[in-house]
Order: C-alpha cells, then sequence, then structure tokens
C-alpha cells in the first residue's frame, strides 16, 4: 500500500509575518508606503474628522489611501473586492497594518477625495520634478473613452423621454387591468400575483423617475446649440462612439510629458467630442504647473500634440493664445501624405455619380450668375458665406423655381430640399488658424514632430487600459468619477518614479 505524508486539518498552526518585510525596497508597494507617509499632504482629509474627545476611532486615511492606491494598480477598483484583498492578501495586510476596513467606509472614502485628489496629484507630481522625470519640453493629449455606471437605456432627448414616460404609463395600465380581471376569476397563484405587482411597482417608480428628471433638469446641448441625448441615472455622462461600440460614459483626458510619459494633469470630461478640451486641460496643466514651483508661463513655447479630433478653431486659439508650438492635423492629412497613396483606406473613393456638380452649371461672367441644367438662373446670394472654416461665394434660384423641375432628384442633395445653391469654395480666410496648421503639418517637420505623438501618449492609456485593466468606471457623477480617472493617473506616475526615480525605492 502506497505510504503518504500524514496531515491534520485540525491542528492550529501559527504563522509568524514580519510586515515591513513584505514591502521590499524598489516595489511598487514600498513606493506607495513611503511616499504616503512623507509626500502627501493629508490634512485636508484629516481635518474632517471630529472625535478628539468623543466618539469612535476612524481610520487613518494614509491607511486607506495606500490600501486604495495598491488596489487599482492591480486592477481592484469594486469596494467589496478590495476588502476582501484586506482580508486575505499579505501585500494588503502589510500596507493596512492588518486592519480590515469594510467596503462601505472604502467606497465613502474615495467619494470624499472630490476636493483633495487634485492636492495629491500635484504632491506625487512634484516627486516627479524633484526625481528629474520632467522634460518640460514636448507634451502630448489624448483621451480614452469609458462607460460609467449608466444605462444607456435611461438616455434620449426631452422628446424621446417623454414618450418613453407616456409607454411606461400606457404598460402600466395594461398590466393593473390584466391583473384585476385575473384576481377577480381567481385563476392565478399567489406568487404570480406577488410578481406582478413588483412588475407594476418597478415600472412606476422607473416612470416617476423620468418625470421628476424632465421636471428638474433642462435640454442639453452641443456647441451648435442642438440638442444632445440627457441620461437620467447619470447626466453628466455623454453616449460616446467608440471603436468598442457606443458607450455611456465619459472621456478621461491625459496630457503627458514626453520625457518618461508622465501626466501632468488628467481630467474626465462629460463629453466625448474632443474639440474643446485642450482648453481646460492647459490651464489645469499650468496650475499643477504653478503649484509645484514652476512659473505662469511654463508651456510658452512648447511643443504640443494631439490627435484629430482635436483639430477646431477652438483649441487652436487656445494654442495661439498660449504661444505653444502646436501639431494638431485635420482629418485628412494622411489622404494629403504621398507616403499613404498605395493604402487602401487613404485612397480616393470612386462614387458613382448621382447629382449635378459646378461644371454642369454655365456661369455668366457679365451677370455674375450661373444657369442650371433646368434653364433657371442662379444669381448672388452672398459674397462672403463662412461655413465651418471656409468663405464660400453663393449663388441661389428664386423661389418656387425647383419646384416642378424635372431635374430635381439629381440636382438638390435632399428630397425635402426647396431651392438649388450653390457655393463657390473661395479658401480661407487670410490668417486662419485652421489653414496655417493644414500647411505647417503638411511640412516635412510636421509631420514628424506629430508622429512622436504615439511614442508619448499612447504607452499611457494601453499601461491604464490594459495592465491596470481600467475597462469603466464604477461611479457616477463628474467629481466621483474624476477622482477615480485621477487614482489611475497617479499610479501610472508613481511607477515611473519606481522605474526612473533614485530617491524612492
Amino acid at each position: 500500500m502506497a505510504k503518504f505524508k500524514s496531515y491534520n486539518y485540525d491542528q492550529t498552526a501559527l504563522v509568524a509575518v514580519d510586515l515591513e518585510k513584505q514591502l521590499p525596497p524598489g516595489s511598487l508597494e514600498f513606493a506607495i508606503h513611503y511616499l504616503v507617509d512623507h509626500e502627501i499632504d493629508l490634512s485636508g482629509l484629516e481635518s474632517r474628522f471630529r472625535n478628539d474627545d468623543e466618539g469612535r476611532p476612524a481610520y487613518d486615511p494614509r491607511i486607506l489611501l495606500k490600501i486604495i492606491l495598491l488596489a487599482y494598480s492591480r486592477g481592484i477598483i469594486r469596494s467589496r473586492q478590495i476588502e476582501k484583498a484586506c482580508r486575505e492578501n499579505i501585500t494588503f495586510m502589510a500596507l493596512s497594518c492588518g486592519q480590515c476596513p469594510d467596503h462601505s467606509t472604502i467606497a465613502a472614502f474615495v467619494s470624499s477625495m472630490q476636493d483633495e485628489i487634485i492636492k495629491i496629484f500635484q504632491n506625487i507630481l512634484l516627486v516627479c520634478e524633484k526625481e528629474k522625470l520632467l522634460g518640460g519640453t514636448s507634451f502630448s493629449l489624448d483621451g480614452l473613452k469609458l462607460p460609467t455606471n449608466a444605462s444607456k437605456d435611461m438616455s434620449g432627448t426631452f422628446e424621446e423621454l417623454t414618450h418613453k414616460k407616456k409607454k411606461l404609463e400606457e404598460k402600466v395600465k395594461k398590466l393593473i387591468k390584466k391583473h384585476r380581471n385575473k384576481d377577480k376569476n381567481d385563476d392565478d397563484d399567489d406568487r404570480n400575483i406577488r410578481n406582478q405587482e413588483k412588475q407594476i411597482e418597478r415600472l412606476k417608480r422607473r416612470s416617476v423617475k423620468i418625470g421628476k428628471f424632465l421636471e428638474e433638469n433642462e435640454p442639453k446641448v452641443n456647441h451648435r446649440k442642438h440638442e444632445i441625448k440627457s441620461n437620467i441615472t447619470d447626466n453628466e455622462s455623454e453616449k460616446m462612439v467608440t471603436s468598442h461600440g457606443t458607450i455611456q460614459g465619459y472621456n478621461g483626458q491625459a496630457l503627458v510629458d514626453d520625457k518618461h510619459q508622465v501626466i501632468v494633469h488628467a481630467e474626465a470630461m462629460g463629453k466625448g467630442q474632443d474639440r474643446e478640451h485642450v482648453l481646460p486641460m492647459i490651464d489645469g496643466a499650468k496650475a499643477n504647473m504653478k503649484a509645484i514651483g514652476f512659473r505662469e508661463d511654463y508651456f510658452r513655447g512648447k511643443e504640443f500634440t494631439a490627435d484629430t479630433a482635436y483639430h477646431s478653431t477652438v483649441n487652436l486659439e487656445k494654442c495661439e493664445d498660449e504661444s505653444l508650438d502646436a501639431y494638431i492635423p485635420d482629418v485628412n492629412f494622411r489622404k494629403r501624405d504621398p507616403r499613404f497613396k498605395d493604402q487602401y483606406r487613404f485612397k480616393p473613393k470612386k462614387k458613382k455619380r448621382k447629382h449635378f456638380k459646378l461644371e454642369d452649371f454655365t456661369y455668366n461672367e457679365t451677370t455674375d450668375s450661373y444657369t442650371c441644367p433646368g434653364g433657371q438662373i442662379l444669381t448672388i446670394r452672398a459674397r462672403h458665406a463662412k461655413i465651418k472654416t471656409k468663405v464660400y461665394r453663393r449663388y441661389g434660384v428664386s423661389k418656387g423655381a425647383c419646384d416642378n423641375c424635372r431635374y430635381r432628384k439629381r440636382c438638390l442633395k435632399t428630397p425635402t430640399a426647396r431651392m438649388k445653391y450653390l457655393e463657390i469654395d473661395l479658401g480661407r480666410p487670410e490668417g486662419s488658424l485652421i489653414g496655417k496648421m493644414i500647411e505647417k503639418i503638411d511640412t516635412e517637420h510636421g509631420k514628424a514632430r506629430y508622429e512622436r505623438r504615439l511614442a508619448i501618449v499612447e504607452p499611457v492609456f494601453a499601461n491604464i487600459r490594459t495592465q491596470k485593466r481600467l475597462d469603466r468606471f464604477t461611479v457616477r457623477g463628474k467629481p466621483k468619477v474624476n477622482v477615480q480617472w485621477n487614482i489611475f493617473c497617479i499610479i501610472h506616475n508613481i511607477e515611473k518614479i519606481v522605474n526612473f526615480g533614485v530617491s524612492y525605492t
């Protein structure tokens, strides 16, 4: 018969653990432990407690911050999972000195950091500067769109939400009627009756919630003053189109220094479009640099790169005001680049001709007018009409001229259009920031500077999303989401201190 070593589950074992030895120098957990104790000012959080003479002793904010930083560095962001790690993981036990805060304490602490998170970020940024991790010559901006704890089904314009509320009320009436009929006939068991009652109450609550939202809020509009979809669960979030599909979430922005990919400012935005994000990000970065001892004009003359999503007049004006050496290409810059002429997605697509083009209209130089294929005269309507970033000369027919035209389908672009207009492209206004940027980005120097953006900012988001496993925000509301986003960016910067610094490892 085979022999095995004996064992007994009833025996008691005493395991001796030296907590400090679980935090070896050079590790991320050691850096978190040291930085929180010696470099981060938590006086703002400590001042909230009023239990000097009475009340139960509270968990030290430093212990809670250490636990959360370590948890986020390992992709653990749910408070119940963090609580479990404090009970089972020896590294968490070492950082918390054996204390095990419950999940509600952890969640409340994260939510309470809305005012202090920027100061903590600035403290770590100051350490990066002491360790000479900031180059201060070139910066790159990009964003990461992530879903939040809000349902896409609870999104819609005010008209759509009003319709949804009406449909819910109708469904409730039908269920009540059905429930009463079954109750009279006594042809259903108690369990089904209870389930129907719960369903009716659930639909009523949802209808009341939509009604309350419509009463207390105003429609959201975009930069063109068009209404966009609101969200009842988290109205500060927005529906965004990403490479992973349409999400209801936030756009985490990060401005990154090129030397060691240190993040100099981070903020979660409730807008998916990046056309207005340069202004708040540059202003936030200036405030951070001023807080760690730099001058107000720190970014003046520095190189700044961003992708095509940031190509807008608003963003370029901010770059001009800050005297940034900006490189922000337009959406068509690859099509103009001869290096991409053989790539399929940048080749001009041959479309079947459906509508008349400018060459189908006859120009009369004497009267400064055009004659359409149907014989109607298009006279001058505007000599300098600005559409988006270009200037056009506009011609149009008289009212009703297109109503019975046999070429209507080929001439008008939409079936509901009433009149034909011709816009003659006059180019961009002299001194246009858009035109200057297009000329700048098309130069060999511009292309070379812009290409460096990939090496500066993309590794940051790869680290946060892939290595730290941040695939969604678990809280609601911009302030709380901003806390989570900043914590991940702080962890990223601490890793840079561990990998490239010399004094804190």
